[in-house]
């Protein structure tokens, strides 16, 4: 139902931490550029005060580069604020990223168990057991069998050394 005086105003959504982060980061980018302007203006000055000799005009120049460095000053430290509040924000963005990471692993590693204990209602242990066993039995009368096949009938199991050596003793 709608107001007296007008509809609510939806709220807007709180920006993202990127969003804050490259607000930042452009204010920052401007205070740069101030500092940068200063620098130019404070060596115009010290270039002044060289060529200058000793007198209220090199007074009046020396005040105007202290309001200038001071202004400088000032800029450098609205900077190191500005980017301490964006190393502040990257480490909570790395923080984020790794919770999101976390919560991925979890829903992985959850629906690998789902899947797993699925599996394993197939696979029974003791069918496992008994078909190792069969397959050692199997084993070994395959191995009776290449034992049968692999007898020598001509030649006698009883040879002796001598014989083999071809009759010299050893």
């Amino acid at each position: 139902m709608r107001r007296v005086f007008g509809v609510k105003k939806e709220k807007e959504p709180p920006p993202s931490i990127n969003d804050a982060t490259d607000r930042i980061n452009k204010r920052g980018e401007t205070v740069d550029e101030k500092i940068k302007r200063l620098d130019a203006e404070l060596s115009k000055y010290k270039e002044q005060l060289k060529k200058m000799r000793p007198g209220p005009a090199q007074e009046a120049v020396k005040a105007r580069a202290m309001r200038v460095l001071k202004q400088k000053r000032m800029y450098e430290g609205q900077r190191d604020m500005l980017y301490n509040q964006t190393f502040n924000l990257d480490q909570v963005a790395f923080a984020a990223e790794g919770i999101k990471d976390a919560q991925q692993t979890m829903t992985a590693l959850k629906s690998a168990n789902k899947e797993l204990k699925g599996m394993m209602k197939t696979v029974k242990i003791q069918d496992i057991d008994s078909m190792q066993d069969e397959m050692m039995d199997l084993m070994d009368v395959s191995n009776e069998i290449q034992e049968s096949l692999g007898r020598s009938y001509s030649v006698p199991d009883d040879i002796d050394e001598e014989e083999l050596m071809g009759g010299k003793p050893i």
